[in-house]
């Protein structure tokens, strides 16, 4: 489904405890734009957790259902507009999510922070990461997304900054984007 041409999406992307989800809700509300965190319309579709999901169908099962999710919100009958996606931690890692974002136009934007406090965010919160494990697996599966994550099209530096002045850097990096684009 063709998506009308001036709709504006982003994708904030990056590894556990970047600050996704504060960050997209936060910039949905600056922006009036909606918001999804992809993690939350998976457990929705699915009726249970990620962590649940992992434990009982396994990594393959649930990156089927993230693809499926994301296709289904940039893509599907209801799809349209503008609109925020915080992806999971290694939803941008996976070749076809990365295709399904170019092929929408959807500026990825990288939340990132030094790996001592996205551990320590992650620790912190006390939610449930079924990929999280120890410290060694942590910085293992860093390491490993580091250079993929590379490839989003902006980066923000989220390190010592509250929620409102990282979603405030984001909403001027779009309005200076469409500002470009209308130039052209």
């Amino acid at each position: 489904m063709a998506r009308n041409a001036s709709a504006r999406r982003v994708c904030l992307i990056g590894f556990m405890g970047a600050g996704k989800t504060s960050v997209g809700r936060a910039l949905g509300r600056r922006l009036g734009w909606p918001f999804h965190d992809l993690d939350e319309v998976i457990e929705n579709r699915q009726g249970k957790s990620v962590a649940a999901l992992f434990a009982e169908d396994g990594e393959p099962a649930f990156r089927r259902a993230e693809s499926a999710a994301l296709e289904d919100l940039l893509t599907g009958k209801n799809a349209g507009g503008n609109l925020v996606v915080a992806l999971g931690g290694g939803g941008f890692v996976q070749p076809y999510n990365r295709s399904v974002l170019a092929k929408s136009g959807v500026i990825t934007v990288l939340l990132e922070a030094p790996i001592d406090e996205l551990r320590r965010r992650c620790v912190r919160d006390g939610r449930t990461r079924p990929l999280a494990g120890d410290e060694a697996q942590f910085a293992r599966l860093f390491a490993e997304r580091h250079t993929t994550y590379g490839l989003a099209r902006v980066r923000v530096d989220t390190m010592n900054k509250p929620v409102e002045q990282i979603a405030g850097e984001i909403e001027h990096m779009i309005a200076a984007t469409a500002e470009a684009e209308a130039k052209e």
